[in-house]
């Protein structure tokens, strides 16, 4: 996943509540055998370099947020070969999913397995002194908030476990931590790393400091610290370093990945080869696998899979005009109308669900295709954050502010629209923030952030059928989660 060429070997310390069996060699192998375990790990510099390196290699679990934070939307619906082929998306589409669901437990453990990772490493960083450590211990918190994060987004109150691994014992005495506390600790993780790291990355894919101001100024975004958010954001944007890539039509092909408006993505790599049985596994993207038109034969498209498909909602958002819409949707049979050999070109309809359209910005082309089963290894990177995002972060937070700029809430969003050719607007006040979020939608769909957004801005059950407000604001802990915790933790509400 992470193209450095660097070792990745035996760092799966998993505490037990998140452990178990990934069905991957990789995750447990040490080289050579029998000759290293965690106690006597961290001898060198490199051993520092290997631990993070398996920390990154986590961050290739991101493709399950782009599906759910779809899905579980009004952008997309969840499609497939049936209702029964990847169930927990389905349930999660119809709003009737329950603590017994496979996609929201991958969620609770790959997370706490990338946290576990950090944690090692973080546990173990006093052991030797060597230039360059600091960098690696920023690196290793920002992805540890990174990790506890997205587990605030799907749970709330999630157990807080910070430079330690948890024995056997500890595990099943451990509780969910008030989420404000996970919270302040991501505040921390993000903060330490923006002062150490610079600008710059060292290595492709490496975490900045632009990256930790911009996500923790998403964290500010998220408890409504709406000044401390425009005062990070503005940060990013005033250092100069990022810009609006100039073709949004193509921003999210591989040979255009890590331009001037890549603020932080995950680097994947089409170069090793995977199987269903273990995706957290995959040197490669599963996502444009995943969304690919299914037994499709014809030109620009390889085929696919048929999930995450985008809705007749999300495309009749767009004006018109918005070349956004063609670029985020693919309208499947509108694109075939328009090829000169259009009588021979077929694709199939999956039985769990067909929009007509699909999603455009992670589906497998002609071209980015990794080695077999190519439906699993894309090599297109996962954009966390792009340029735009914090644009626009950067707009909400000043329009609802203590002291709201508008001006400058107004000069954000429009830098976003005048790059796609859309008119600016003029408004200001309340009307401006539903702006701001309207344009965050037309802006940033397919990439994870709708559901999300619905919930911290109060709009899901206006816009997703079957929410029900005081429960579908988060999902549920994991039933397998609890019992493995000894049976004491509460459910979320209503579940």
């Amino acid at each position: 996943m992470r193209k450095f060429g660097i070792y990745k070997k035996g760092l799966a310390v998993i505490m037990a509540f998140a452990l178990t069996n990934f069905g991957c060699q990789k995750f447990l192998d040490v080289n050579p055998l029998y000759t290293q375990d965690a106690e006597n790990f961290f001898e060198t510099p490199v051993d520092y370099q290997r631990a993070l390196t398996g920390v990154y290699d986590l961050l290739q679990s991101s493709f399950i947020t782009v599906w759910i934070g779809e899905i579980a939307s009004d952008n997309s619906i969840a499609g497939g070969e049936s209702v029964t082929d990847t169930e927990g998306l389905h349930e999660i589409d119809e709003m009737g999913h329950d603590a017994v669901n496979q996609e929201l437990r991958n969620v609770f453990r790959w997370n706490y397995a990338g946290i576990t990772r950090a944690n090692y490493l973080l546990e173990n960083q006093n052991k030797i002194d060597f230039d360059g450590k600091d960098k690696i211990i920023a690196q290793a918190r920002f992805l540890r908030a990174y990790f506890y994060f997205e587990l605030v987004k799907y749970f709330g109150d999630v157990p807080l476990i910070v430079d330690k691994r948890l024995g056997a014992d500890e595990v099943t005495t451990v509780d969910r931590t008030p989420k404000a506390q996970v919270y302040a600790q991501i505040e921390s993780d993000l903060k330490y790393a923006a002062d150490i790291l610079g600008w710059d990355a060292a290595i492709k894919g490496e975490v900045t400091k632009g990256a930790s101001l911009s996500l923790l100024g998403k964290v500010y975004l998220y408890q409504d610290k709406f000044d401390k958010a425009a005062d990070v954001l503005d940060q990013v944007i005033n250092q100069g370093r990022y810009a609006l890539f100039n073709d949004y039509k193509s921003l999210f092909f591989v040979a255009n990945e890590n331009n001037a408006e890549t603020v932080f993505d995950v680097e994947y790599s089409g170069a090793e080869g995977g199987s269903y049985g273990c995706l957290i596994c995959l040197e490669g993207n599963a996502a444009p696998g995943f969304h690919g038109i299914r037994q499709y034969n014809g030109p620009v498209y390889g085929d696919g899979n048929s999930y995450n498909l985008p809705t007749q909602n999300l495309y009749d958002a767009f004006d018109a005009t918005d070349i956004r819409r063609d670029a985020t949707c693919l309208d499947i049979d509108a694109f075939i109308a328009k090829q000169p050999n259009s009588g021979n070109i077929k694709y199939a309809k999956g039985a769990g669900g067909h929009s007509g359209f699909y999603n455009n910005k992670y589906i497998k082309r002609q071209g980015e295709i990794g080695l077999p089963d190519n439906d699993l290894t894309s090599p297109v990177n996962y954009r966390v954050i792009r340029y735009a995002d914090v644009l626009l972060m950067s707009a909400e937070a000043h329009a609802r502010s203590n002291s709201p700029d508008y001006s400058k809430a107004l000069g954000y969003l429009n830098q976003v629209r005048n790059r796609v050719n859309m008119p600016a607007l003029s408004s200001t006040g309340n009307q401006l923030i539903e702006d701001i979020w309207n344009e965050r939608r037309l802006e940033l769909s397919g990439e994870g952030h709708r559901f999300f957004d619905l919930v911290r801005t109060g709009k899901a059950a206006d816009a997703i059928s079957g929410f029900v407000v005081g429960k579908h604001e988060l999902f549920p802990i994991p039933r397998v989660e609890i019992d493995l915790a000894g049976g004491t933790w509460k459910q979320n509400n209503n579940y």
